[in-house]
């Protein structure tokens, strides 16, 4: 039986079909975004190319609550647990940019969607709703070969010191996820927040730090883009960190997280595939 979460909306114990479907569509553009950033790279550097899409994003973000009256400033308590949240989403995709810089988007997007494993194994222990049935341990089970098998494959191979970099973020940025969602599910304030304000966090806070990285490391902060790059940022900031990610946060607290993170597990296939149709990477 459905229940409410701390803003008085009903929570639901399974996925249905316009949930899956909304889910699946999230997905698919997930998987083609970490393409779209590796394509742009050649214009525009990881933390230079982040700073400029969570910007737009957040921009894009102010302007709807604006419209909607939905407010992302008033107090209720869930400003420090929020500012944890827009580190570790930070982190999350200051990993995620970083790390395309080394490895093909679909080896990155494999290790990145690992994050529901971290968080299926953490939660439990936190909400005990949030618990998982053998088949489900089954199914966790077998994507921790698939992801230990992929990390062999690359030593097997001789992988660059680069490479190796480069799983290390994409690990990274699936820990990263992983805490965000715990972070969240775990917090009465944070459950109670909109989804707006919620995004609003993550957002925001990812400008500010990929902002501070690419000054550091010495980001030349062009101005001038090809049509493609142009497009490429404008819909990695429209559709990837404002529209999809509204919906992730809006279903999060409203559908159990575990079988929101195992169904979030297409995303490496679509990223595999658009990866070897447009950027000709090898499985």
């Amino acid at each position: 039986m459905a229940d409410a979460d701390g803003a008085g909306h009903p929570r639901k114990d399974h996925l249905g079909l316009p949930a899956a479907a909304l889910l699946l569509g999230c997905c698919a553009f997930w998987g083609l975004q970490q393409v779209l950033v590796k394509a742009t790279l050649a214009e525009m550097p990881a933390a230079f190319q982040a700073m400029l899409r969570f910007s737009a994003s957040t921009l894009c973000l102010m302007a709807w609550c604006r419209v909607r009256g939905i407010a992302l400033f008033d107090r209720d308590g869930s400003l420090w647990p929020g500012l944890l949240v827009g580190a570790l989403f930070a982190g999350e995709m200051l990993c995620v940019f970083l790390g395309l810089q080394y490895i093909p988007a679909s080896r990155l997007t494999v290790f990145l969607y690992a994050s529901p494993l971290w968080a299926a194994l953490i939660l439990p222990w936190v909400i005990r709703s949030e618990r998982l049935r053998a088949l489900q341990w089954a199914g966790l089970l077998l994507a921790f070969l698939a992801v230990a098998y992929t990390l062999r494959d690359g030593l097997l191979r001789g992988q660059t010191e680069a490479q190796h970099w480069g799983d290390i973020f994409a690990l990274a940025s699936g820990l990263f996820w992983a805490m965000t969602t715990v972070t969240i599910r775990s917090s009465d304030r944070l459950m109670r927040a909109s989804a707006e304000k919620l995004l609003f966090y993550q957002v925001g806070g990812a400008t500010v730090f990929s902002a501070a990285l690419s000054l550091i490391l010495g980001d030349v902060w062009v101005s001038s883009f090809s049509p493609f790059a142009m497009a490429s940022l404008a819909l990695q900031a429209v559709v990837g960190g404002f529209a999809s990610y509204l919906v992730w946060m809006w279903m999060l607290g409203r559908y159990p997280a575990t079988k929101m993170g195992a169904f979030a597990l297409s995303t490496p296939v679509f990223s595999v595939l658009f990866g070897v149709l447009w950027l000709g990477e090898t499985v």
